[in-house]
């Protein structure tokens, strides 16, 4: 295997080394669940260790468990210390972090909850001298999203000395009209500027640096076309099924709970022309013109660009697996996809006829995201002159996880033959190559919040037209009206019914 190596000094993005946050209060809805003790503390934790917060930050939770500040700061110690990734947690910097960590009981139902929070925010400002600086992250259900909005405007938090920005987790709505509902109900009290929808695919590594590599080397944006490219695979595999969380999952779906808000960005991002800035907008206009740029199916296109499918019950290793309809909370007759496959096209002179062919899929034999990009074939002469054994196009591989890197397939001739190729790869991983850890995705998104850079967020038009293009293939599968979703073995890659449908162009997924 050849191996890449940088030259030089290692590449640093010099915005995740030379921003700080400036004083600001991190008010955190749904303080007790998963998401914060997983992600949010660990992430702000890995700032602070960082040198990366102010003096003066600080932290407000809010769940409706009753707990004391010194409590929340044990509980969210021991989430930390376990939870916290490619960083050792030390205790002199936990100790000086924790001193702005503060809680509050309360339900975002209850107008009282927000005067409260109003009158700590007022504290905290003065104590801390935060300057009025105040982030709001919604780690709650998404239907309390408008219903929180709304109460930090009717207690008159959403403006203040300094800046006021909203954070809200996916699913941003489940079709077409419910997000452009959430959206009205957030604008009442925000504007668009301040709203960020966080998508935690945009923060990793490996889709960060799609712009560096197409836009930072001469020798690949001129192939970066139709005429070079024969077609783009972009998949995100997971071995686990719903983990208990059947009653959740089986109103959302991999198509709305993978394909619509992470592939879909993922692919813009592959996809998009360049922008003429790194200013945040520059950037999001062109994610947003390539996604109104993909053809949206129309109900009776659907059966042959999109498959749906369920996992069932099945062996893996030693142990048993549920099928999706016995799983816990799930609804025997459900009709929801644990598997999506779609094929779809993006009209624009840059990739007319080149199909992109996107997979998501749960209780699939490894976890494993990446994109691959594959070029066409060279003619059928010289060293690709035998029918019988065709030479394999070169073939480029972003992985995104678990392990992210970057590798380009090239043909080699083997030694001591006249015409004889055999594939060869240069790779690399970015923390061998690197030598320090990538910053988890939450920790450079929240960073990007505080510091007000919104490239890597959703916007409105972006998120609409996303769901477009989806609820066009929603009302498809209804409209096909069929009983039972095509099934495939738990731990197998999806339904036979997927590998049809890349089959019929002549084409093969990926295996991972």
């Amino acid at each position: 295997m050849l191996e890449f190596m940088p030259s030089g000094n290692p590449f640093q993005d010099p915005l995740r080394f030379e921003r700080r946050v400036p004083e600001c209060t991190v008010v955190i809805f749904g303080a007790n669940g998963d998401l914060t003790k997983r992600k949010l503390l660990p992430a702000l934790y890995r700032l602070a260790y960082e040198q990366r917060l102010s003096p003066g930050f600080a932290v407000v939770g809010i769940s409706r468990t009753p707990m004391t500040d010194d409590r929340f700061r044990e509980n969210m110690r021991e989430s930390v210390a376990r939870f916290l990734e490619d960083a050792p947690f030390d205790e002199e910097v936990w100790t000086g972090f924790a001193t702005g960590l503060f809680y509050m009981a309360g339900d975002v139902n209850d107008p009282v909850c927000y005067q409260r929070l109003a009158t700590r925010l007022r504290a905290i400002e003065e104590t801390r001298r935060t300057g009025g600086n105040v982030l709001f992250y919604l780690s709650t259900q998404p239907s309390q999203y408008a219903a929180a909005a709304r109460g930090i405007g009717a207690a008159g938090i959403a403006n203040g000395n300094g800046w006021r920005r909203l954070v809200v987790e996916k699913p941003f709505g489940h079709d077409l009209e419910s997000a452009r509902v959430l959206s009205d109900a957030l604008h009442e009290v925000f504007n668009e500027r301040d709203v960020y929808r966080i998508d935690h695919y945009l923060g990793k590594e490996t889709v960060q640096n799609i712009l560096a590599f197409r836009f930072g080397n001469g020798i690949f944006e001129p192939l970066w076309n139709r005429r070079y490219i024969n077609h783009v695979q972009i998949t995100a595999a997971e071995s686990i099924g719903v983990e208990g969380r059947g009653s959740y999952y089986q109103e959302a779906g991999s198509l709305r709970d993978m394909i619509q808000n992470h592939l879909l960005q993922v692919m813009a991002t592959i996809a998009m022309e360049p922008s003429a800035t790194f200013d945040p907008d520059a950037v999001r206009d062109e994610r947003a013109k390539l996604l109104r740029s993909i053809h949206v199916m129309k109900p009776d296109e659907v059966a042959a660009n999109a498959v749906a499918g369920q996992y069932g019950a099945s062996r893996v290793g030693a142990a048993s697996v549920l099928g999706f309809r016995e799983e816990p909370g799930v609804d025997p007759q459900s009709r929801t996809d644990t598997y999506a496959a779609a094929t779809f096209f993006v009209e624009n002179w840059r990739w007319a006829g080149v199909p992109f062919y996107l997979r998501t899929g749960k209780a699939l034999p490894k976890r494993a995201s990446e994109i691959a990009v594959q070029f066409k074939e060279i003619p059928r002469i010289l060293f690709n002159a035998d029918p019988v054994t065709p030479q394999m196009p070169n073939l480029l591989t972003l992985r995104i996880q678990p392990e992210e890197g970057l590798s380009l397939s090239l043909m080699s001739r083997v030694p001591g033959t006249r015409a004889e190729t055999h594939p060869v790869d240069m790779s690399f991983k970015y923390g061998e190559v690197f030598g320090t850890p990538s910053p988890e995705a939450y920790e450079r998104l929240l960073l990007d919040v505080m510091t007000g850079d919104a490239s890597r967020f959703m916007r409105r038009d972006a998120v609409e037209v996303s769901w477009a293009w989806v609820t066009g293939i929603l009302e498809g599968w209804k409209t096909q009206g069929v009983r039972w979703l095509p099934e495939y073995p738990a731990g197998s890659w999806g339904p036979v019914e997927a590998d049809r449908l890349i089959q019929s162009d002549g084409r093969t997924w990926r295996i991972l």
